[in-house]
């Protein structure tokens, strides 16, 4: 954990950008009937009951120190399309980066394995609170939702200011640290 923690202090490196990558599921909820219009003193009601138009993936890539994020939006969240999201990361977000620092969680499918999964051994050597907060009736909606999140952070270029330092951790997650 200090390690990671370690490499959010670095200096932007253009030749080694640091990426961050997670991802999450959104459902997809359509209203059944429309909702009441606020009025004044009073906000906009809506029905409980909605219809489930399925699920949909997305591969959050965030460049902290380039203020730059793309969300990629998948129907599953397999092996396969985890291997495409570092493909695009590689060939078309990063593509004049020597290396790319990726930090990520440690799911199942963050493995080489993936990779092979989707391409051929050849080839290997060669990306929720601010707009998802609320029902999306459908994945086309979902893509034009997060589009226009992307251009304004990216446009505005969002940076993140880290409150979780090394001394935070050592303090917060004492219990996970071995007794000397």
């Amino acid at each position: 954990m200090e390690d990671v923690l370690a490499v959010y202090t670095r200096p932007r490196d253009a030749d080694h950008p640091l990426v961050c990558l997670d991802e999450t599921s959104k459902q997809m909820l359509a209203e059944t009937r429309l909702p009441i219009p606020m009025k004044p003193g009073r906000p906009a009601r809506y029905y409980y009951e909605y219809e489930r138009n399925g699920t949909a993936d997305l591969f959050m890539m965030f460049a902290p120190l380039e203020g730059w994020r793309h969300v990629k939006v998948t129907d599953r969240h397999t092996a396969v399309d985890y291997a495409h999201v570092l493909k695009d990361l590689a060939d078309v977000h990063f593509s004049s980066a020597r290396t790319i620092v990726l930090v990520q969680d440690n799911l199942n499918i963050h493995s080489k394995a993936s990779l092979y999964e989707a391409f051929p051994a050849a080839e290997l050597g060669v990306l929720s609170s601010q707009r998802l907060d609320r029902r999306i009736p459908d994945k086309q909606t979902l893509i034009e939702e997060i589009a226009a999140w992307e251009h304004d952070r990216n446009a505005n270029h969002t940076k993140a200011n880290w409150h979780f330092t090394t001394p935070n951790a050592r303090i917060k997650l004492k219990h996970l640290y071995p007794s000397i």
